[in-house]
């Protein structure tokens, strides 16, 4: 389940979709060597690799949605969609207190990681053994998304695949802009990233949620405060959220509504009274990977239940 108040959300003018094209042209440019500075880190010759290790929630889903699962041989814990991940895959810990020897014992010829991937001493003991390593850094824009999926494609050795991917998520992203569009009224939504200890967590500006919250054309009841940080109840009720979102099914994560609203911080605040609660999939919510223009679209209609909002006609496959 990503939870990550490290990572800032890019904000940047909505690229068109050529110069995202041409975005994802570069970066598999840069990972075969022919030209310009691409979205991959590390030694960027793109090759078949038979042993792949992904770091990452969002890595594993872009190489299973690439066909590449049998090449998989190790995922971190994160890696929770397709669920035969974790299932049927040797586990090397969490993205973020990795196992180096879980890594080396499975005798990767590539591992991918996401960018924040550790700690630092696991990623350069990795580095010392030889492992060919490939980072991608994050970027939540839509362009980043686009580019992301590139990057993980072209470092796999399957370019063609990854581009033909990126362009049905970029136009999802398309598709969701239209539906965005016709928000009237757009609902304040405060993201609960835990309760725990009488202290709500909440994703502010710059964080993951506040990115897919804005994708669903909501309004961040968060916004003053950056990154994930802890708000007191008097600042939750100024908040005034009309909404409420949290994760689903993780420890300190979830509540039910009748738990939510009778704390002192929801109880005064306008979701309280429609309870106005949506619960979403961490990774589904929070990863932005290729299903992301499909969880901004749930997650529009689950905000504005009286809009009959649509389901996308090109979009990558949950």
């Amino acid at each position: 389940m990503p939870d990550r108040p490290e990572l800032p959300f890019r904000k940047t003018a909505r690229p068109d979709r050529r110069e995202i094209l041409a975005a994802v042209g570069l970066t598999l440019a840069a990972a075969a060597g022919f030209a310009g500075p691409g979205a991959i880190v590390g030694p960027v010759v793109a090759q078949k690799s038979d042993r792949i290790v992904a770091l990452g929630g969002v890595v594993t889903e872009v190489l299973y949605a690439l066909g590449l699962e049998d090449r998989i041989v190790g995922v971190d814990t994160t890696s929770q969609f397709p669920p035969e991940a974790l299932r049927d895959k040797p586990g090397v810990g969490y993205v973020r207190a990795l196992s180096v020897e879980g890594i080396l014992s499975l005798r990767p010829s590539l591992v991918i990681a996401i960018e924040g991937a550790g700690p630092p001493d696991a990623i350069a003991l990795l580095k010392e053994a030889g492992v060919r390593l490939v980072t991608i850094p994050e970027d939540l824009s839509e362009q980043g998304v686009a580019v992301r999926i590139a990057a993980i494609g072209a470092a796999a050795g399957a370019s063609e695949p990854a581009r033909r991917l990126a362009e049905t998520v970029q136009a999802g992203f398309e598709e969701l802009a239209a539906l965005r569009a016709r928000v009237v009224g757009k609902r304040r939504v405060l993201f609960a990233l835990s309760l725990q200890n009488g202290r709500t967590m909440v994703g502010g500006a710059n964080s993951t949620a506040d990115a897919m919250i804005r994708l669903a054309g909501g309004v961040n009841a968060a916004a003053g405060v950056e990154g994930y940080k802890p708000m007191t109840d008097e600042a939750v009720i100024a908040a005034a959220p009309e909404v409420v979102l949290m994760m689903r099914n993780s420890s300190g994560h979830d509540a039910t509504p009748e738990e939510l609203f009778a704390m002192p911080a929801f109880s005064a605040t306008p979701a309280a009274g429609a309870r106005a609660l949506v619960r979403m999939d961490g990774l589904y919510l929070l990863g932005f990977g290729p299903r992301a223009p499909l969880a901004a679209r749930d997650l529009m209609a689950a905000f504005y239940p009286d809009a009959a909002i649509p389901a996308l006609k090109t979009a990558a496959a949950p």
